[in-house]
């Protein structure tokens, strides 16, 4: 049943690439997959469930390309990865749209992507970089990505026409809030200092787990403060 669920969503994921989301029909799934139409709300349940599926599989493969950078500077890793969401999100409409749904934020796969931009952040914040909480940071992120990406769409942009002006002035824009210039020194920026001691706790030998939290607590009432 593994085989046949996989041969009906790389139909799907043909039809969705070839003719977008109204080409998704059961009929034509069906028969592009070589089964029968009750096969398909066997085990999609609808329509909505098979491009549902279709979303997760995509989202699962994409998320699976992604990796952390680590040779590079935090803030270049973060930029390479905005950019990718960029061109996915260009590439796959139909998927991005799917995704988007706020009902979707509980997706394995969407959860498994919002993990990649987490430990993004975690690194400038470690570099003592954030101006905000890592918290708040991934939100502002993850709010300005998927809105450049819905802007572009709604403009009809086209992978072959992507507006990079738009999507790196948006770049430009949440880094600027969430980032200082230069590593904090307590002198200059305190809360930059919070964040940054806030993501090295857990590699410091001398604390108990304990104390760890404890600490970790006080500095998250420093940084929602």
């Amino acid at each position: 049943m593994d085989e046949v669920r996989a041969a009906i969503i790389a139909a799907a994921s043909r039809l969705l690439t070839e003719e977008g989301a109204r080409g998704v029909t059961t009929r034509a799934v069906s028969q592009a997959a070589g089964v029968q139409p009750p096969t398909i709300y066997r085990l999609f349940g609808d329509k909505d469930g098979l491009l549902d599926a279709l979303a997760e599989h995509a989202m699962a493969a994409y998320v699976g390309e992604k990796s952390i950078e680590t040779e590079l500077d935090p803030l270049t890793d973060l930029q390479v990865g905005w950019r990718s969401h960029i061109a996915f999100g260009l590439a796959n409409a139909d998927l991005f749209r799917q995704l988007s749904d706020p009902r979707r934020r509980n997706s394995p796969a969407v959860a498994a992507g919002d993990a990649v931009l987490r430990r993004r952040v975690h690194r400038l914040a470690a570099a003592g970089r954030l101006r905000v909480s890592e918290e708040r940071a991934v939100e502002m992120i993850q709010a300005a990505g998927r809105g450049t990406v819905l802007t572009l769409l709604a403009h009809g942009t086209s992978p072959a026409h992507d507006d990079r002006g738009l999507g790196d002035a948006m770049f430009d824009a949440v880094t600027a809030a969430i980032l200082i210039d230069a590593p904090a020194v307590p002198a200059n920026d305190t809360m930059a200092v919070t964040v940054a001691f806030a993501a090295i706790i857990d590699q410091l030998p001398a604390l108990t787990d304990a104390e760890k939290a404890l600490t970790a607590e006080w500095l998250s009432r420093v940084t929602k403060g």
